[in-house]
This record gives structure tokens, C-alpha cells and sequence, in this order.
């Protein structure tokens, strides 16, 4: 199995990156495999610009990753879970 990780700052970093409209959005994915933005954002019953920019963002810090067509852009996770860990 690889792994991967995306690393923060601190925990309020980690909170300002998933927000819980990120996290929905990442369940989504994750359950529905929509097939374009457009389709999140449906889903999601959000703006679709907004969907965009979040989806935009996770792809950034590594969280999702996205499939090009000629007409769409389709949002992809490859994982089933995110582990969170903590330097005490």
C-alpha cells in the first residue's frame, strides 16, 4: 500500500484546509464518483464556481485528483480514509 500525506502546520491550518464543505465534498466523490464538476455541485447543492475552487484546492494539497475529457473534468479520490496524526 503507498501512502501519501498531505502536512500541516498546525491543527488550525488542518481545519482551515478541510473545512466540513470540503470534507462533504470529498465524501461525495468518494460515494457518488460523480462525473464532472458540474455533477458535484448538484450533489452538493452548491455553486458550481464554488465547487470548483474547493475541488481546485483539495487537488492542490493532494486530497483529489482530476480526469480531463474534451468537455468535462471529472474529480477522482483514490483513498478510502484520511489519518490524522498529532506530535504531542
Amino acid at each position: 500500500m503507498i501512502e501519501r500525506g498531505a502536512y500541516f502546520t498546525s491543527f488550525e491550518a488542518f481545519r482551515k484546509a478541510l473545512t466540513p464543505k470540503r470534507l462533504e465534498l470529498l465524501h461525495i466523490i468518494k460515494a457518488k464518483k460523480p462525473s464532472s464538476i458540474n455533477e458535484l455541485a448538484r450533489s452538493a447543492k452548491r455553486d458550481v464556481k464554488d465547487i470548483a475552487d474547493d475541488v481546485k484546492y483539495l487537488e492542490q494539497i493532494g486530497l483529489t485528483q482530476k480526469k480531463e475529457s474534451a468537455s468535462k473534468t471529472t474529480p477522482v479520490i483514490t483513498y478510502d480514509k484520511i489519518g490524522l496524526e498529532i506530535a504531542v
